[in-house]
């Protein structure tokens, strides 16, 4: 059915309730999950101020914020058996980083839920699962 499960996770507690979703499916497909955080580019465009400590503090600190993000959702693969692999890309636009980490680590299914942390902002899909279902040409699960 399928053999890599992309799991995206911003950290909040609707999306770690679907992760951990997501990895019982991947269990019973037999699938490997990979779960991704997508951190924003630093966006400091200005001139004078910006400087290659700032970057780097930025930098660190959003790989940090990511990789915490992942580790509840990949503890519970680890616990199911199922082989797990954590990821954090850089991107503007969230969607297309969920959207890109699946083909790059080759996801023949993302995994993910209706809302993340602006969910009581959206009635129906957060904003992020509607641009992912798409822009994605791979099969999209929604889960609430």
């Amino acid at each position: 059915m399928f053999k890599k499960v992309l799991i995206p996770t911003d950290g909040s507690d609707i999306a770690n309730e679907a992760g951990v979703r997501a990895v019982s499916l991947a269990r019973l497909a037999g699938a490997a999950a990979t779960v991704v955080y997508v951190q924003d580019v630093y966006a400091y465009g200005g001139i004078g101020e910006a400087n290659a400590a700032g970057v780097l503090a930025y930098t660190t600190a959003a790989r940090a914020q990511g990789l915490a993000a992942t580790q509840k959702i990949a503890e519970a693969a680890r616990e199911a058996g199922v082989p797990v692999d954590t990821v954090v890309v850089e991107n503007h636009h969230t969607a297309a980083g969920i959207v890109d980490a699946a083909q790059a680590c080759g996801a023949d299914l993302i995994a993910m839920g209706s809302h993340g942390r602006s969910g009581l902002e959206h009635l129906v899909l957060g904003s992020v699962t509607t641009k992912v279902l798409a822009l994605s040409k791979i099969p999209v699960l929604v889960l609430k």
